[in-house]
């Protein structure tokens, strides 16, 4: 990789499937990263661990999930794209970065807090202290930048925060990450709440679109979405979210500017305007299906994909944690 390129590193938990939400806001974008910057795309196996998983289902989301990754558009040749827990730094360095990290500020999560009242006292350790592994995975690969969402932010201030850390008590050793705001990302909304954002994990299937999905199901999933009374079809997120995330995704879709869509709609039912978001989707996901189905096939290719992709993670995340261990006063060895 370019010593001359910024690092980006990121990665998604396979713990359901990719939504049009996750491709329009995150992985579009890696994909236009690909070219100017060394890009680290892990599946974040390990993360999914904080909640109990079925072993069969977990092992067929995670080489699902690697190929959707190769079908959305990324090159497993000009990308370093692996298994988080096939690169055994990740958990060592988590250990040793919690060994600096404060139960205060890990209870101070908000996905913690939110969470561990569902839970009430049974709730995880694992929970508490993945924002220490999500850490790790970005400080491992002396990352400049990390793809970020509103609900990330806080975890990426950690990882910079225990940069800094580290550096100030053993010297300088981690870059202190900055957070990359695609300029083309898209923050899509529940199709059933559309004041929440789409999630794969929501209990009901109608909230979301997975980029997998048939035509025929995200046509009626649109039918479905919900919009409000009053039939006009503007972008007001206070007042008419349901219909702002319909143009939204409509835009993101189409390339269209909100203002021409308004324009072309006015005076046209929700029927019609919802009709064209599904087909606008439809559309973009059709190429990534149809590129999915044929991965898919070819399991040798895609083992050789990830291994490869485990390998020159390794190199480099190794190369970290031996300078971890010499400025923390581990023994030197040669394993």
């Amino acid at each position: 990789m370019s010593d001359e390129k910024k690092t980006i590193f990121s990665g998604i938990q396979p713990s359901g499937c990719v939504t049009i939400g996750n491709y329009l806001g995150a992985l579009r974008s890696w994909k236009n990263l690909q070219d100017d910057y060394n890009c680290y795309f892990c599946v974040v196996d390990l993360h999914a661990l904080t909640v109990k998983q079925d072993p069969a289902e977990m092992r067929r989301r995670c080489i699902e999930l690697y190929a959707e990754y190769i079908a959305c558009g990324l090159d497993p040749e000009k990308n370093v794209m692996f298994f988080q827990s096939h690169v055994p730094a990740h958990s060592e360095l988590s250990w040793l970065l919690t060994c600096i990290s404060y139960m205060g500020e890990m209870s101070r999560m908000t996905q913690f807090k939110e969470k561990s009242k569902k839970a009430g006292s049974n709730v995880g350790l694992g929970l508490l202290c993945y924002p220490v592994l999500m850490a790790a995975d970005i400080l491992l690969y002396n990352t400049d930048l990390v793809p970020v969402g509103a609900d990330q932010k806080q975890h990426l201030e950690l990882s910079r925060t225990l940069a800094a850390r580290f550096n100030n008590a053993y010297s300088d050793t981690f870059k202190v990450p900055e957070p990359y705001i695609p300029a083309n990302g898209a923050r899509i909304m529940s199709l059933t709440d559309p004041t929440s954002k789409m999630s794969k994990s929501a209990e009901n299937p109608n909230a979301y679109v997975s980029i997998l999905d048939e035509p025929d199901v995200i046509m009626k999933k649109f039918a479905r979405a919900v919009t409000d009374s009053d039939n006009k079809i503007v972008h007001d997120a206070q007042n008419k979210p349901g219909v702002t995330n319909l143009l939204e995704i409509y835009s993101a879709c189409t390339g269209e500017p909100i203002s021409s869509i308004e324009d072309a709609f006015a005076g046209k039912g929700y029927g019609d305007f919802k009709k064209a978001v599904g087909e606008a989707v439809v559309e973009t996901t059709q190429p990534i299906r149809d590129r999915f189905k044929t991965i898919m096939q070819d399991k040798a290719y895609i083992e050789k994909c990830y291994t490869e992709g485990a390998q020159k993670a390794s190199c480099t995340a190794n190369k970290t944690l031996a300078k971890v261990h010499r400025k923390m006063g581990l023994a030197p060895h040669k394993l």
